[in-house]
C-alpha cells in the first residue's frame, strides 16, 4: 500500500506514537540494528565497508534526524530509522534487512526500554529502603503507641514500625528480580511470529544486548508483553503497601497525635487558618499510589481477550500507561525518600501518648499466671476489670492502685502475695517495650538484630542490581568492539544464502 495516512489518523495515532518512540525507544532500536549488523557480517551478508557505513549512519540517528525522515510517510520508528540510514548512503547494501521483521524489533526495543526503566526504579527503591533503614536505626529506643483497629494497643518504637517498611521494600525488590529476568529475555530473531529463515545466532544476539537469556518460542516473543504486565503488577502491589504507610504518617501528623515533624519546606499552611500546619506531600504520595493500580488495570484489561499474537492493541494501546507507571512510581519513591530523610519524631508527644494508655494489661495477666499460678482466663478477667475500674476512677496509668487491684483479686477468690509489686511492674510503660522476647518483636535488641540483617540484605541487593547495570555496559562495549573489529578486518566476498 502507498499513499499518505489520513490527517486524523496522523494526529490521533501516528504522530503521538512516533513522538514517544523517538524520545524513549530510538536508542534501543539503534542498539538492535547494530546487533543485526554483527550478525549479517558473521553470516557473510555484509562486508566491512558496508558495516562501517551503516554503523556511521546509525550513530547519527538523533531524534531530530529520524523524525525528519519519518514526516513524509509518517511511518513507524523502524521504517523511519531505515529511511534515515538510507538517505545518507550512495547505495544501500542489498542484503541489509534481508529476512528482517519489525515485530521482534518492536518487542525488543520496548523490552530494552522497560529493562532500563526497571533498573532505575529498583535503584530508587533501594534509596527509599535505605532512608527508612537509617530512620529506623535512630529510633529503636523511642516509645510510641502501636495501633490495632485504630485503637492504641501496645507500645512499640518508630524503629520497629519502620523496620516493617524496610521489610516491605526488600520483599518487593526480591519480587522484581523475576520481573527483571522477564525484561531481560531477548525476542530478537523471532521475526513476525514464526521465526526466521536465516541461521541467526539468537544466543549471541541476546548476549550482545546484555540479556539474561533468549525467549525460546517465537510466537511468545512477539505476542506478549509480560515484562510490562509483571512490572505494573508489582508496582500496584507496592503502591497498596506504600499507601498504608503514608496513611499512618498522615494520621500521626494530625491533630490529636502530633507525633512527627517535617521542616517548613515540606509543610503547608492554610491562608484561612494560619495556625494549622499541613503536610500535603503525604497526600500527594498516597494519591499517586492509586495511579499504580490504575496502570496495572489498564495493561491487564487491555491485553485480555486479544488474540495471542503481535498486535498494536497489545504492543501499544494496552501498554500505553506503562511509561506513566514507571514515572509515577519513581516520583512516589523520590518524594517518600525525601520525607523520610527530613522527618523527625516528637519524643515528648510519643511519651505522653504512651503514658496515657493502660498498656500493661496483657503483661499483668501473663505475670499473674506465670509467677503466681492464677489460671490464664481468670488472670485475663482480673486484668481487664482492673483497667476498666482504673479508667472509671480516672486513675492515670502511670500511678497504678495496688489496693484496687487487691480488691479485685479478692472478689475473684484469689490471694496473690506481692500483688502491688506485680501491678507496678506490669504497668511500667518502658517495660512494655522491652518485655517482648521473640524475634521480630518490638524489643530494641530484636529490632536491632532485624535491622542488621536488613542492612546486609540491602547491601546484597545493591550489588545485585548494580551488577546488572555493569553487565549491560559490558555488553554494549562488546558490541562496539565487534563492530570495530568487523570494519578493520580485510573485506571478504558476501554470500548470497548463508542459511542453506
Amino acid at each position: 500500500m502507498t499513499g499518505r495516512p489520513d490527517d486524523l489518523l496522523r494526529s490521533e495515532v501516528l504522530e503521538p506514537q512516533l513522538r514517544f518512540e523517538l524520545h524513549a525507544l530510538l536508542p534501543w532500536y539503534v542498539r538492535l540494528e547494530k546487533v543485526l549488523l554483527v550478525e549479517y557480517s558473521r553470516m557473510g551478508l555484509l562486508d566491512a565497508p558496508q558495516v562501517a557505513a551503516l554503523t556511521a549512519r546509525l550513530d547519527g540517528a538523533t531524534p531530530e534526524a529520524v523524525g525528519e525522515a519519518a514526516r513524509e510517510a509518517m511511518s513507524d520508528l523502524a521504517c523511519a530509522l531505515e529511511r534515515h540510514v538510507g538517505q545518507g548512503l550512495d547505495e544501500l547494501p542489498p542484503a541489509w534487512h534481508v529476512d528482517g521483521g519489525r515485530n521482534d524489533l518492536r518487542a525488543g526495543a520496548q523490552l530494552l526500554y522497560g529493562r532500563a526503566r526497571l533498573l532505575d526504579s529498583a535503584s530508587l527503591l533501594l534509596d527509599f529502603g535505605r532512608a527508612a533503614h537509617r530512620l529506623a536505626s535512630r529510633s529503636t529506643e523511642l516509645m510510641m503507641p502501636g495501633y490495632t483497629h485504630l485503637q492504641a494497643a501496645e507500645p512499640i518504637s518508630p524503629g520497629f514500625y519502620l523496620a516493617a517498611l524496610c521489610e516491605q521494600v526488600e520483599h518487593t525488590l526480591s519480587r522484581l528480580e523475576s520481573v527483571y529476568v522477564t525484561a531481560s529475555t531477548s525476542p530478537l530473531g523471532a521475526g513476525a511470529m514464526a521465526g526466521q529463515q536465516l541461521a541467526w545466532d539468537r544466543e549471541r544476539m541476546a548476549r550482545l544486548l546484555g540479556c539474561e537469556r533468549v525467549q525460546r518460542h517465537a510466537l511468545r516473543a512477539v505476542g506478549q508483553r509480560d515484562w510490562a504486565l509483571e512490572a505494573c503488577a508489582e508496582f500496584s502491589l507496592l503502591g497498596v503497601a506504600l499507601s498504608r504507610f503514608a496513611t499512618d504518617l498522615m494520621t500521626w501528623s494530625g491533630t490529636g497525635h502530633g507525633f512527627i515533624h517535617l521542616p517548613a519546606a515540606w509543610s503547608g499552611v492554610s491562608p484561612a487558618m494560619p495556625q494549622k500546619k499541613n503536610f500535603p506531600v503525604l497526600e500527594r504520595i498516597r494519591g499517586r499510589t492509586a495511579q499504580l493500580g490504575a496502570a496495572y488495570a489498564a495493561i491487564s484489561t487491555g491485553q485480555r481477550n486479544t488474540p495471542y499474537s503481535h498486535s498494536f492493541e497489545v504492543s501499544e494501546e494496552a501498554s500505553a500507561q506503562v511509561p506513566a507507571a514507571f514515572d509515577t512510581l519513581d516520583s512516589v519513591l523520590r518524594l517518600f525518600t525525601s520525607v523520610l530523610e527530613n522527618l523527625s519524631f516528637r519524643e515528648d508527644r510519643l511519651r505522653e501518648a504512651c503514658e496515657a494508655e493502660h498498656f500493661g494489661a496483657g503483661t499483668l495477666a501473663n505475670l499473674l499466671t506465670l509467677r503466681t499460678g492464677v489460671p490464664w482466663r481468670a488472670a485475663q478477667a482480673v486484668a481487664g476489670r482492673y483497667i476498666a475500674a482504673a479508667e472509671e476512677a480516672g486513675l492515670p496509668p502511670a500511678a497504678p492502685d495496688a489496693a484496687l487491684f487487691e480488691q479485685l483479686l479478692a472478689e475473684h477468690g484469689l490471694r496473690v502475695p506481692g500483688a502491688g509489686a506485680l501491678l507496678h511492674e506490669a504497668m511500667d510503660v518502658r517495660s512494655g517495650l522491652t518485655a517482648k522476647r521473640t524475634t521480630g518483636s518490638t524489643a530494641p535488641d530484636a529490632v536491632g538484630h532485624l535491622l542488621a540483617a536488613q542492612g546486609a540484605e540491602f547491601e546484597r541487593l545493591a550489588l545485585l542490581w548494580s551488577g546488572r547495570r555493569r553487565r549491560i555496559r559490558k555488553a554494549a562495549a562488546e558490541l562496539d568492539g565487534e563492530l570495530t573489529a568487523i570494519t578493520e578486518r580485510p573485506t571478504r566476498p558476501t554470500r548470497r544464502d548463508p542459511g542453506r
